[in-house]
């Protein structure tokens, strides 16, 4: 990894939102690196920080009531929070692009799928209609939709969820960014297009060379497409490690307890899944000590009082955790 160059590196990130109830801590002090052409899967509960840690990054957050702090945010060398609001807009779409959760509420319904595909073009490029048109029709192809051409004229609600979703990826990919996200594209998908889906972006990724940010909270699609898994809890990074040593050798108690959730294939008939008891903890009053504590079955009084930071305990492999749970004992 270290032959590659870091395209984007992220210190110390904090999101807060000032709502009625109070402030909310929703991002606390997350840092990472991610090279050129590497595959990040990030995975946590719903309510963990992931979508709002990169939309962030793409300053996509309403300011108030959010407010996003960091020492720094750089994507090839230059701070993304010193980047007057013209600036960003140039980058979103061009250089860094998403793939929202929600095609329906992405989309927008009165314009021709065509129309949103050739808008990046034209505004970030410089392409003109008709090389605008044909690029579209192209990029359609790409992302697997029959008769492309004839499917830049129809309008969202004319293509299926999945269709829509390949519309999504096709005006991401317009610009030939440098950086892909992906929020939880799959989740409003049946199985099977979920399953599709990921293999065209695994594809496509391979085919443009770009680095690609996989938001998601399933475990399973995240073992054959990342390269590197970062864990979240409560708005922290627990977990930070290459995908097989996390599948294999989970050091984090909340880790260990996710996989520990998920269905195995040689389990026997009837056999009930661990669950994690429980609820994350309230992000308007974060506790003093490690925010897992109430659901940790490896807790310690250190852990009750103080809340550890990311250490390296092998090589690339980071946890934020006072326990080690192979023994059971204070690291």
């Amino acid at each position: 990894m270290e032959d590659r160059e870091v395209i984007l590196d992220i210190q110390n990130l904090r999101t807060t939102f000032n709502t009625q109830e109070g402030l909310v801590h929703a991002v606390n002090g997350i840092s990472y690196q991610l090279h050129a052409g590497e595959t990040i899967g990030v995975v946590g509960e719903s309510g963990c920080g992931k979508s709002v840690s990169m939309l962030s990054v793409l300053r996509l957050l309403e300011i108030p009531p959010a407010a996003i702090k960091a020492d720094s945010i750089n994507f090839k060398g230059e701070n993304l929070l010193d980047f007057p609001d013209h600036e960003m807009r140039k980058i979103r779409g061009s250089k860094i692009a998403m793939i929202f959760q929600d095609p329906m509420t992405s989309l927008n319904p009165v314009l021709t799928i065509g129309f949103q595909i050739k808008e990046p073009l034209k505004l970030h490029l410089g392409m003109d209609g008709e090389a605008a048109e044909n690029r579209a029709g192209e990029l359609l192809k790409l992302v697997g939709i029959p008769d492309a051409d004839s499917r830049l004229a129809d309008y969202p609600h004319q293509f299926s969820g999945g269709m829509r979703q390949r519309a999504m990826i096709a005006i991401a990919l317009a610009c030939n960014p440098t950086l892909l996200i992906a929020d939880e594209p799959t989740t409003a998908l049946d199985v099977t297009i979920q399953a599709q889906l990921v293999e065209l972006v695994k594809e496509l990724q391979d085919k443009l060379g770009m680095a690609l940010i996989w938001i998601t909270h399933d475990l399973g699609v995240v073992a054959g497409l990342a390269e590197r898994v970062i864990v979240m809890y409560a708005g922290f990074v627990v977990e930070d490690a290459p995908v097989d040593s996390l599948y294999e050798d989970p050091r984090h108690p909340y880790t260990f307890a996710l996989l520990k959730s998920l269905p195995k294939l040689h389990e026997k008939p009837g056999e009930q899944l661990e669950t994690i008891e429980g609820l994350p903890p309230d992000l308007l009053e974060l506790p003093a000590g490690c925010p897992f504590v109430p659901r940790c079955a490896f807790v310690k009084d250190k852990c009750r009082t103080e809340n550890p930071g990311l250490e390296e305990i092998s090589l690339d492999h980071k946890i934020a955790c006072w326990v080690d749970i192979k023994t059971g004992e204070l690291r």
